[in-house]
């Protein structure tokens, strides 16, 4: 295939949410890797925020935000964090679309929400206070 082919192909792909996430955190990783060989079609891009600097600043998305919690930039360019962003992941893999429908049951979501963001602050703090984030702030202050 000539690189103008591919970059046909490429330019006529269906868009796919971005999913950014913490490729040094142990926890993360696991996840993700869970969650990447389900994805055998390839619905998600899996991006490692550390990694990959200029795709962050490409989408506008600080170290210091990606670190602190789960980012998925959907298919309309619209940010979805936390809960929302695993929403996203969950609908395009068959197998945890069910997941999906369950976290909209009235009542269930805004808890799911508050246990993510008390969870999500907890494990940004332990890795940035370690050391472990290199994103040059120490504690987020939330």
């Amino acid at each position: 295939m000539s690189l103008q082919t591919r970059q046909t192909s490429l330019d006529t792909d269906p868009p796919r949410p971005m999913v950014f996430y913490d490729g040094g955190c142990p926890l993360c990783r696991r996840e993700i890797a869970h969650y990447r060989r389900i994805d055998r079609e390839q619905r998600l891009r899996w991006v490692d925020a550390p990694g990959e600097p200029g795709i962050l600043a490409t989408h506008g998305l600080s170290l210091d935000e990606a670190m602190a919690e789960l980012h998925v930039l959907d298919t309309t360019g619209n940010w979805q964090r936390g809960i929302d962003a695993f929403l996203v992941i969950w609908q395009q893999l068959p197998v945890y679309r069910w997941l999906a429908k369950l976290v909209r049951i009235p009542g269930l979501r805004p808890t799911l929400v508050f246990l993510y963001h008390h969870f999500a602050a907890w494990r940004y703090r332990h890795r940035c206070e370690t050391g472990g984030c290199s994103t040059g702030s120490r504690t987020r202050g939330r």
